[in-house]
């Protein structure tokens, strides 16, 4: 090609493709090489959805040394429309969901975007757990979006992953029907959520987290991060994952190796492992637990020395669960507002 020929956009197209095909074969033999070692454990895939944390079994353990706790409920604001169930993937004849809560008020400046990921261990929860924080920051002029993912019942690691990448791309795809703006896009989680949405935000379009289906060709690049009390290394001596002596550990189950049998997945698995200077700014709501924020200051200091902003809260007191309940929700929702507005 002579210099300065622009390149036709079906050989773009066709470059980007077989690199990226390159990088699925690559990815492949990872796991050959891993599949040599210790055969991947199926067994936690029974087909049967885990439910055992919800709202409700979470408070009644928490209420235990918390007394004083009270349930969020959900708002019914008349400022706030929510849509519910919408088709955000598909393939074969699973279709992945998501709901969308936003302003009825029309502005004409274009709107920042929430997607809010539900905790549970990679197994359990439900995306319905996080309708009062997705009302309450859309009731604060967000688009708010509450999608489901393949659990670890279904699907192991990296399928998660792939669902969720695709909600960014079904989003960024949607910004003009939602009015938002495609650069503020933000990612969020609590627990496990909070581990995957660190994880999409220090993997934008790498190619071995990506896959080809659902609008593959829109960009997964997201501009802040919201952590709440997810961990950030599964490998970091902080952590507290991978203890299978009680039994298969939720991380266990969702990579089919233990910490053992496959310690290169469980670190390449770890949004720490991936922070560099293109890492969006990122906050940090924190419980007491402190294994649920391991490898956090590590992360901090990466972004600190490539002149990126975070932000901790922490909530001395509060237990796991803390952002389904009274006191902490509004503080939690009063953070995240003050967050954004630093950053955008």
């Amino acid at each position: 090609m002579a210099m300065g020929c622009i390149m036709p956009n079906s050989v773009k197209q066709r470059k980007f493709m077989d690199f990226k095909m390159f990088s699925y074969a690559i990815s492949a033999i990872m796991v050959m090489i891993f599949n040599t070692v210790v055969s991947q454990n199926l067994e936690g895939i029974t087909g049967v959805r885990d439910t055992s944390y919800t709202t409700v079994s979470a408070f009644a353990n928490d209420i235990k040394t918390h007394p004083y706790i009270k349930i969020v409920k959900e708002f019914d604001f008349d400022s706030v429309k929510q849509e519910n169930d919408i088709t955000y993937c598909s393939f074969g004849e699973r279709n992945l969901k998501l709901d969308v809560f936003q302003p009825k008020i029309q502005s004409n400046t274009l709107r920042t975007a929430i997607i809010i990921i539900h905790g549970g261990g990679w197994r359990t929860g439900n995306r319905t757990q996080h309708y009062p924080l997705a009302q309450q920051l859309a009731n604060k002029g967000y688009v708010a979006f509450t999608p489901e993912y393949r659990l670890s019942t279904e699907a192991l690691f990296p399928s998660a992953v792939y669902d969720l990448k695709a909600v960014i791309r079904w989003v960024r795809k949607n910004a003009i029907k939602y009015n938002i703006d495609p650069e503020k896009i933000v990612v969020s989680g609590f627990s496990a959520g909070g581990e995957l949405a660190a994880f999409l935000g220090t993997t934008a379009n790498k190619l071995l987290f990506e896959n080809d289906i659902c609008n593959s060709e829109i960009s997964t690049h997201v501009n802040a991060i919201i952590d709440l009390d997810g961990i950030l290394s599964f490998v970091h001596p902080e952590s507290g994952e991978g203890d299978d002596s009680k039994g298969t550990s939720a991380a266990t189950y969702w990579f089919g190796y233990s910490k053992a049998e496959n310690p290169g997945l469980w670190k390449m698995a770890s949004p720490l492992t991936y922070v560099n200077e293109k890492t969006p700014p990122t906050l940090f709501i924190n419980s007491s637990v402190a294994r649920m924020h391991a490898g956090r200051e590590d992360y901090i200091k990466i972004l600190r020395n490539n002149s990126t902003y975070s932000e901790v809260i922490s909530f001395e007191t509060a237990p796991h669960s803390f952002v389904l309940y009274n006191p902490w929700f509004e503080p939690t929702v009063k953070g995240i507002d003050n967050f954004l507005k630093t950053v955008f």
